[in-house]
């Protein structure tokens, strides 16, 4: 196929310094017999559309996760566009984006399928208030849309109401985004990948190994810990294959297959989950078109099942050339 591989990222074709996820996956679907093309659009609505209709792709393989001044949301619009075009596109569709962007809305669907998740309340920019159960302490507060844990840090994790309010303000001021707050699952935390449409694949659960943190630090991947490379927090945390006994494997991930298919996620993605003290399983997040480097928790665990790289994302783009056919 010719296929565009679209990013954030706004240079010429030629350039080598793009983003290693889009070199690493540019390069696996060249290892797969395709001719690739990378577009990357920061802003110009025009210059996705001209580029687009200038390449004429088989598929879209789509890795922009934002779009101008819009880094809440701005990947439901850019698919909306690709959805306008007709263009068949990897991951998920605007909708799809929308449901698993918004945690909130999210997490209403999650009990609407009976799947356990924290209980919750939102605090938009309003004053509105939007509650999911009544909240015990100590609450996690983050922003209500942003990923790559964007907004979180050590102080997210609030034991009293002065100190909750206090992250909320600042949430919504720094992010310009509604605070999600939740209550905080003390436990185990893993991720779960998944591959495919009708039958997807689950991969093994990956586990965050927080036992390298400084002492007294909240056991959480906040944003030190995934981008800040010299921190005490991302030196102290890493992913880890752990070893599970069967009936606790298969519950992770017969859970994660369950949120996988409540939010509509096509393709492949990534559920985020707490395993309590006594086994009971919590859904944190569900990330549609999760990262996909090649050291990512998504793509080790695609490893650890016989899945390597490049037929990982070559399959990804056959799933989605079948999908949209």
């Amino acid at each position: 196929m010719k296929i565009t591989v679209l990013t954030y990222v706004e240079k010429d074709d030629d350039d080598t310094s793009y983003d290693v996820v889009v070199e690493q996956v540019a390069t696996a679907l060249k290892e797969g017999g395709h001719k690739v093309s990378i577009l990357g659009v920061h802003d110009d609505l025009r210059r996705l559309v001209s580029g687009l209709f200038r390449r004429q792709p088989d598929l879209v393989f789509n890795l922009l996760e934002t779009f101008a001044k819009r880094p809440v949301l701005g990947d439901v619009g850019v698919a909306g566009v690709l959805e306008l075009l007709g263009i068949p596109y990897t991951g998920g569709g605007p909708g799809e984006l929308y449901l698993c962007g918004d945690k909130g809305l999210a997490k209403k669907l999650l009990a609407w399928e009976g799947i356990p998740f924290p209980d919750f309340a939102v605090f938009s920019e309003d004053d509105d208030l939007e509650t999911g159960g009544h909240l015990h302490m100590p609450l996690f507060v983050k922003p209500l849309r942003h990923d790559a844990s964007l907004g979180i840090g050590s102080n997210s994790l609030v034991d009293n109401t002065k100190d909750m309010i206090e992250r909320i303000i600042a949430v919504q001021r720094q992010c310009k985004d509604a605070a999600l707050v939740e209550e905080y699952i003390e436990g185990r935390e893993f991720f779960v990948g998944l591959l495919g449409n009708r039958t997807p694949q689950v991969f093994p659960p990956i586990e965050m190994d927080f036992s390298g943190l400084p002492e007294g630090a909240p056991r959480v991947l906040d944003v030190k810990a995934k981008w800040s490379r010299r921190s005490p927090e991302y030196k102290g945390t890493k992913a880890i294959m752990p070893e599970l006994a069967d009936e606790l494997r298969a519950r992770l991930q017969k859970v994660s297959l369950d949120a996988f298919r409540a939010l509509r996620v096509r393709d492949y993605g990534r559920v985020d989950l707490r395993l309590t003290e006594t086994n009971e399983i919590y859904v944190l997040e569900v990330n549609a078109s999760c990262y996909l480097a090649r050291d990512s928790e998504f793509a080790v665990a695609a490893a650890a099942s016989g899945i390597d790289y490049t037929t990982l994302v070559n399959k990804i783009a056959a799933l989605a050339s079948e999908r949209c056919q």
